[in-house]
């Protein structure tokens, strides 16, 4: 068995400068992605040239065993070059913890997980499902099983992009007898599923997540459903990696968007005239995104010191954190962009300017309701009840 074992490649560079050139590919096309409401397929080509889908793998599977904190780093650089293509690597990385976390007991998923190394897949999400919106610990579709296969018929009001992906991993109820919350993880190839359109995706911003509905029809064998119980998946590491990995994106929008302010702000400092009236408000972006950063940061660290702790990952008061840096961090990111969009006055609202912050804001107001954040606010109002208020600062 030992003889088996892979090794990462020692070549490869750190995450981040391979990012780096991905991320050039990305600003180019950035704004044709968007007009076109298209697949960013040249900054995904880039992507899977630097060997950057599979990096959570562990090392004895042939990966890189990048932690969290590394994939945030690069879905911060993403997001400031394209929002689309942070997104897209953002979901992606989110279900590849998922699997690479709790699969490793599964012969199926690592062998799954070497050929995310080898064929660099792009893993799509099926959580958001028919009356449940975006309820994802609820499911209506249920696991059959039929002449020795699972089966999964499934109206998936989005998958972002679906067409697109190499494999889908979605929720289902664990069998039909099951409550909507006995969940399972599924895993399926492509060969695995046919997908039949059911809704478009003409949108404000993010259009390039292609985030279309559809009918999903899947066939495979009973080894691709994650021997976790979803339920911990979700709680453990869905929640955790989606809430700190999605912020990131805002965070590299938002940053995007405060460095083209300072653009328009250096621009007219140079032509000898006083500085805009809208420095103020410049301030005040720089202000928003050191605290976003800073928010992101400080979870993230507290992320990573109880990562191997299911206890610690599972309390209420980590799952009650994590969830409010969604919430927080959509607030923050849309705050900032608005601050950018006034520094620059009229040079930043127009779409043919150098200084345009359109796209960013438009990018970054899907952020309250990706995960809608008053769903979210009222899912945590029990728990909240019952914490405790500070006594000190540090507390």
């Amino acid at each position: 068995m030992l003889n088996n074992l892979k090794t990462a490649p020692a070549a490869l560079e750190a995450p981040l400068v391979r990012a780096e050139r991905a991320a050039a590919i990305a600003a180019v096309h950035a704004a044709s992605v968007d007009s076109e409401a298209r697949f960013p397929e040249e900054a995904m080509a880039a992507l899977k040239a630097e060997k950057l889908l599979g990096i959570m793998v562990p090392a004895s599977l042939g990966g890189e065993e990048a932690g969290v904190a590394e994939v945030v780093d690069v879905c911060f650089r993403l997001g400031r070059a394209c929002s689309s293509t942070g997104m897209i690597y953002a979901m992606h990385q989110v279900k590849a913890a998922c699997v690479v976390h709790h699969g490793m007991a599964s012969a199926w998923h690592r062998d799954f997980m070497s050929r995310m190394i080898a064929d660099q897949l792009l893993l799509a999400s099926s959580t958001t499902e028919g009356k449940g919106g975006g309820n994802v610990r609820s499911s209506e579709a249920a696991v059959e099983q039929a002449d020795g296969r699972i089966v999964l018929l499934r109206d998936a009001s989005v998958i972002s992009y679906g067409v697109q992906a190499d494999a889908v991993v979605t929720t289902a109820r664990r069998d039909a007898d099951a409550d909507a919350s006995d969940q399972v993880l599924v895993v399926f190839d492509k060969k695995n599923y046919s997908l039949e359109k059911t809704g478009g995706w003409d949108t404000l911003g993010m259009r390039g997540t292609c985030s279309a509905g559809f009918s999903l029809k899947a066939v495979g064998a009973a080894e691709q459903i994650m021997p976790v119980p979803y339920g911990a998946i979700h709680s453990q590491s869905m929640v955790p990696t989606a809430h700190l990995m999605w912020s990131a994106v805002w965070a590299g929008i938002a940053a995007g968007a405060v460095e083209r302010a300072r653009k328009f702000m250096r621009k007219a400092q140079r032509a000898g005239g006083e500085l805009p009236p809208g420095l103020p408000h410049f301030t005040q972006s720089l202000a928003s995104l050191r605290s976003l950063r800073a928010l992101i940061a400080a979870t993230l660290n507290r992320y990573e010191s109880i990562a191997h702790d299911p206890k610690a990952l599972t309390a209420v008061d980590f799952q009650t954190a994590i969830s409010l840096l969604k919430v927080d961090a959509s607030e923050l990111a849309v705050q900032t962009v608005m601050a950018a969009m006034r520094a620059t006055g009229l040079s930043g609202y127009r779409n043919d300017s150098d200084v345009s912050v359109g796209r960013s804001l438009r990018d970054v107001l899907s952020s309250p309701i990706m995960i809608n954040n008053d769903r979210i606010l009222s899912s945590l109002s029990a728990s909240t009840l019952l914490s405790e208020i500070p006594s000190s600062i540090r507390d």
